[in-house]
């Protein structure tokens, strides 16, 4: 499969499906956001944002962008700021629900770590939404206790955080990653 499988920088083109696979994704939950308020978070870093392709279908995406250690964007507000930050915020990982449990978020995951990497960021934080903590957290994100997300998030969200890790020739290392098959759900908010 993973030769199928492309990651590309998103485009203007891109948010009919970004829009229908996040509505898909958090409608239900109460946790879906505006396309304005999606749209101004790769405004904020279009570097640091991406779209997973699985042949010619649009499979999944992911939203990051530099923010304060212990702090997230709202919910319910475009970004107006761009934080000079060495903590990269990964505020969603969406895969399309037929789609989840092949390891496609792994691809997006180890992707936005070399990113981060090769940018200079020194960690990554993330809201766990959904019930998703145990999937962040095998994969080398620690919970953050005294960091409580907004109620926005959702019960039992969780905020995590990780380093950015360099092996010896200086690439970045994804930390704990899960076997391609091991998570249903992988979106974070």
């Amino acid at each position: 499969m993973s030769h199928d499988v492309r990651i590309r920088h998103i485009s203007d083109g891109d948010w009919g499906g970004i829009v229908a696979l996040e509505s898909r994704t958090y409608a239900a939950l109460g946790l879906s956001e505006e396309r304005a308020a999606l749209e101004s978070r790769v405004h904020a870093s279009p570097s640091t944002c991406f779209v997973l392709e699985l042949g010619q279908q649009l499979a999944g995406y992911l939203l990051a962008l530099p923010y304060p250690a212990f702090r997230y964007p709202d919910l319910t507000r475009t970004e107006e700021t761009v934080f000079p930050s060495r903590n990269l915020h990964l505020h969603d990982l969406v895969i399309a629900e037929n789609l989840r449990g092949r390891g496609l978020a792994q691809h997006l995951l180890h992707h936005v770590t070399a990113t981060a990497g090769a940018q200079g960021y020194a960690q990554i934080s993330l809201v766990a939404v959904a019930g998703s903590a145990a999937f962040w957290a095998a994969n080398g994100f620690i919970a953050h206790d005294e960091t409580v997300p907004a109620e926005s998030y959702g019960a039992n969200a969780v905020y995590m955080f990780r380093p950015v890790r360099t092996g010896r020739a200086g690439n970045p290392e994804p930390a704990g990653m899960m076997s391609s098959g091991s998570s249903s759900q992988c979106e974070v908010g």
